[in-house]
């Protein structure tokens, strides 16, 4: 190969007579990695600087500058050129994943470790559908002391290539936000400067590129300035002063040390996750599969479901003989609704302790969480309490052992709104102490996962997406959530679990939609809503109306209950990014799931089931899809029943903003 593959670095590069910034392909260090198919191209070199280059089938895509600036044992370390030539091996991995979009799969790669300068070393992988790399560093002798002054990679493209990017939604002080925002879909030299959040993807036109992140234990998270056909990355440096904001008693950040980390090993994995067609974007793996192994050995305590909760409602509740509010008539209410519809759990959210004190160990007045649980308990349902991060971490071994000796199941915790060394850190204590009581957790108001929940399983769902709490107060022509929701299972669900917190029974078109606080409606149509519940990976998925609507909406209701939490298989049937997606799950019985959403143009679709059933499977099924008048009237929606076979074709019709939802039983 080493040959041939040289070879083949100077014809390409001549062909395209491309420049990468320090004669990349004519570098005499240049060293060559393929992917396990041959399709992936990685070639490393030195000229000036250590770079990286990315072909794909053959045509160079990306380029990346690399550099890392260190401090081992007082001694300044920089990488400025290979030292020295790695040897390839091949390894393979099978990974058992709970409450994963596959229960199991495998990975294959090739891999080097190339030596650079200083001691520090680039570790590089290419899988068949991306590459990562990553610093291991020296240690010296005392590594609790060695620092990372700045980490510079940067990508850059031979083309002005289209670019689905989500930007800061803070202009102050862009590192300081819940990293929900939509896609700024544009060239790479019409995106806007402010800093940008992973994970984003570059349209390339033969494959498309979605930069993540993995294993970011103790180190910032990466965020990108797009300038130009340029993306630099930023890092956080590590905090060194806080305030807290007084309402919720939220920690945030007045002052920097001038380095990004400290104490480091290695770097997390940088990944470029590679696709040559939109429905193969949400199938990458891996996020997941460059985390660190699971540290719970037996996770079955760990238990994914439905949750029934009061936030994005507003506790709207009516018709019920108590004052509503966060006391304990409403939350029986809820626990009555959750029994009824076996949903595992309720969430109590934010109010049901005083969050100017900062203090989680006491409750309100109106609230007597001892008789509360024991309620919930009798009827088979559990408690989930809401906290900020900051707040839960301030009182950590305390509050995982009072909360788990009360029979608490976790924790949602929220308010992050930082990507730090410091915030990654804070995010594997709370999980490892919770770990060890058997309390789950959905993170919330924080970046994409970014691997733990391999690492730490009892995280069962993540935020960091623009999801259905910004339609209380966002207008359709300022936000299109229809196409935003046909988007981010494309980018963002490579990362892994999303709380995107569906289920509302009041829809409206897009010329009916407006934003209501205290009585939300969705953008798009009922089988929108009920799509998300197969096409999202959410283990820990909210049913975020209330039980007043759904009570009145008993058929859509009790379909949503049915689904399973997690599935054992994935498969995305069709789709093109921002336009649609179709999603087939299985569930660990055989069952099968088939899903699509839109966003809002009306859209025909015919699904041959012999490329989806088992041949010789007979399934019952049940359908729901967007009724006649969807398009004037957004809830209204038809259901049927019959059985299914592989020799059947359905014929689907998704109206503006639209979808449809199938269970196959067998």
């Amino acid at each position: 190969m080493k040959r041939t593959a040289l070879l083949l670095i100077l014809s390409f590069a001549q062909i395209l007579n491309f420049s990468f910034s320090h004669s990349l392909a004519l570098s005499v260090a240049a060293q060559t990695l393929t992917s396990p198919d041959g399709r992936i191209l990685t070639i490393a070199s030195d000229d000036g600087r250590v770079s990286l280059g990315i072909t794909v089938d053959n045509r160079w895509l990306m380029g990346a500058q690399l550099g890392l600036e260190t401090v081992v044992d007082g001694r300044k370390l920089s990488v400025s050129r290979i030292s020295g030539k790695a040897r390839t091996r091949r390894m393979s991995e099978d990974i058992v994943a709970p409450n994963y979009r596959q229960a199991q799969f495998r990975v294959e790669w090739n891999e080097q470790t190339i030596p650079l300068s200083d001691g520090i070393n680039l570790q590089l992988r290419a899988y068949n559908d991306g590459i990562a790399f990553r610093y291991l560093l020296p240690q010296g002798k005392r590594p609790e002391e060695n620092l990372v002054v700045d980490e510079i990679t940067d990508f850059n493209f031979p083309q002005d290539y289209k670019a689905y990017v989500p930007h800061s939604t803070n202009e102050k002080k862009p590192e300081a936000m819940a990293f929900q925002a939509t896609y700024e879909e544009a060239a790479l030299s019409q995106q806007s400067p402010t800093l940008a959040f992973l994970p984003l993807t570059v349209d390339c036109g033969t494959a498309r590129l979605t930069l993540m992140e993995s294993d970011v234990q103790d180190y910032p998270g990466m965020f990108v300035q797009v300038l130009d056909k340029w993306m630099a990355g930023k890092f956080s440096h590590r905090p060194k002063a806080f305030d807290y904001y007084p309402w919720r008693r939220q920690k945030y950040v007045t002052d920097c040390e001038d380095y990004i980390a400290r104490g480091v090993q290695h770097t997390p994995w940088r990944i470029i996750g590679v696709a040559r067609e939109d429905r193969e974007m949400p199938m990458n793996n891996l996020v997941y599969a460059l985390a660190s192994p699971s540290r719970i050995q037996d996770t079955s305590w760990i238990r994914p479901g439905h949750v029934a909760w009061d936030w994005w409602n507003d506790w709207g509740l009516s018709g019920v003989p108590f004052k509503v509010g966060i006391n304990n008539d409403t939350y029986k209410h809820y626990i009555d609704f959750a029994a009824r519809h076996h949903l595992e759990y309720v969430v109590l959210d934010e109010g049901w302790y005083e969050p100017k004190s900062g203090d989680m160990l006491r409750t309100i007045a109106d609230i007597d969480l001892p008789m509360l649980i024991q309620y919930a308990r009798e009827r088979g349902v559990r408690l989930i309490l809401w906290t900020v991060f900051n707040v839960l971490d301030d009182q950590l071994e305390q509050a995982c052992d009072k909360y788990a000796q009360m029979g608490i199941a976790g924790f949602k915790v929220d308010f992050l709104d930082r990507n730090d060394q410091e915030a990654a850190q804070m995010i594997y204590r709370i999980a490892e102490a919770c770990a060890r009581r058997q309390l789950v957790l959905d993170y919330h108001g924080i970046y994409a996962p970014q691997g733990i929940q391999r690492t730490w399983p009892n995280v069962i769902n993540f935020e960091a997406v623009f999801g259905m709490e910004e339609v209380k107060w966002t207008k359709h022509d300022e936000k299109d959530m229809p196409r935003y929701d046909v988007t981010f299972p494309f980018i963002r669900g490579q990362a892994g679990y999303v709380d995107f917190t569906p289920g509302g029974m009041r829809n409206a078109t897009r010329a009916d939609f407006q934003p209501i606080y205290a009585n939300p409606i969705t953008m798009g149509t009922r089988c929108h809503q009920l799509a998300h519940y197969i096409v999202h990976e959410s283990p820990l998925t909210m049913l975020a109306d209330s039980p007043t609507a759904y009570e009145r909406e008993p058929e859509c209701t009790r379909f949503i209950a049915s689904l399973p939490p997690v599935y054992q298989s994935m498969q995305v049937v069709d789709g093109r990014l921002g336009e649609y997606i179709v999603v087939l799950r299985t569930d660990a019985q055989g069952n099968l799931y088939l899903a699509g959403e839109t966003n809002w143009d009306e859209r025909d679709l015919v699904l041959p089931l012999a490329d989806l059933l088992p041949a010789g499977s007979s399934f019952d099924a049940v359908i729901f899809t967007d009724g006649g008048n969807a398009n004037k009237v957004a809830t209204d929606y038809r259901r049927q029943q019959c059985t299914l076979t592989p020799s059947d074709t359905l014929r689907l019709h998704m109206a503006s903003g639209g979808g449809f939802a199938i269970r196959l039983q067998r």
